[in-house]
């Protein structure tokens, strides 16, 4: 990327390194301007710069260095940097007198700058900066127990609607971590993953059933890795970085006001040892699911359907009365 002329250095500093070599002076650059690199660079496969195999060629290596002041940009790829329409940005640039005025092109094709577009674009929280990858991370334990640290660069999660559907996971990963969650996931029951954090959903645990459905290798040599799982058995994982499936049960009688047990809005509890309704003495008769998974869902959402006709023969009541 040095090479290409994405990023220059904004100073540098010597360091004496005395009968090693003496000394050396070293480079810095903006850590803003790099952490910026896939945003103002879309058209760049980033996935596959990221998960090049040792050895292999980087999809860098390939690229034209940029000519001194021909960094440019059209309007069309502006929109792709900001992630909006062409429309948006010509708006911008004709309601906006600060808009980078253009360096070439024509009055139809007008070229900017792209340093001078970035600077634009940040000024008015048009894009920000990525505080971060975006990373899945998983605690997955085969039959014998051993329990193994994964995570998927990229991922992305479609978690089923109903309980007879398929929860799957994909992301892309290394071939020693896909040779490992295939071995634990290859037995015939699956693999249990005992905690699962990817962006957009609260932590996931699924007790057994997990397995490898998909390896896809890219052009550039980047492994892209897909799991899938019942979604029946999905639910909340427990607290702690060891994870583990909460489960809950139904009780066939509720719970009365001395029940002292961790309830849900779905109707479940997690007893303790003491309660007098469900505790160890007891011999409770639940009827257990994971916590937090589809059966779950379904039962809120019965216990909601359940109070509409209830909450509207109120308002109708309220109604009448103010009238």
């Amino acid at each position: 990327m040095v090479r290409l002329g994405w990023i220059t250095p904004i100073g540098s500093v010597d360091i004496d390194y005395k009968h090693h070599g003496g000394v050396t002076t070293v480079p810095l650059y903006d850590a803003q301007e790099i952490a910026l690199l896939e945003v103002v660079r879309p058209s760049m496969d980033w996935r596959a710069v990221r998960t090049v195999r040792a050895g292999r060629r980087s999809p860098l290596a390939g690229l034209n260095p940029v000519a001194a002041g021909g960094d440019r940009v059209l309007l069309a790829e502006v929109a792709r940097i900001a992630r909006v329409g062409r429309a948006a940005v010509a708006c911008w640039r004709r309601r906006n007198a600060d808009f980078p005025v253009p360096v070439a092109g024509t009055d139809v094709h007008p070229q900017f700058d792209r340093r001078a577009v970035v600077a634009w674009l940040l000024a008015h929280d048009k894009i920000g900066v990525p505080t971060g990858p975006t990373i899945a991370a998983l605690v997955v334990a085969g039959p014998g127990g051993a329990t193994h640290r994964f995570r998927l660069d990229d991922p992305w999660l479609a978690l089923a609607d109903d309980a007879a559907g398929e929860d799957c996971l994909s992301g892309w990963s290394t071939d020693e971590d896909a040779d490992a969650l295939a071995a634990l996931a290859g037995g015939e029951f699956g693999a249990s993953l005992r905690r699962l954090t990817a962006p957009g959903t609260g932590p996931l645990a699924v007790p057994g059933e997990v397995r490898v459905i998909d390896r896809f290798r890219s052009g550039s040599g980047g492994l892209r890795l897909t799991l899938a799982w019942p979604a029946g058995l999905r639910g909340t994982a427990a607290s702690g970085s060891a994870g583990g499936v909460v489960r809950h049960g139904i009780a066939y009688a509720g719970p009365g006001e001395g029940c002292v047990c961790a309830r849900h809005d779905c109707g479940g509890v997690v007893p303790v040892s003491w309660c007098v309704e469900h505790g160890d003495a007891v011999a409770p008769v639940l009827e257990w699911h994971p916590g937090g998974g589809i059966r779950c869902t379904d039962l809120a959402r019965a216990a909601l359907d359940a109070l509409l006709p209830e909450q509207h023969s109120l308002t109708l009541m309220t109604e009448v009365e103010q009238s």
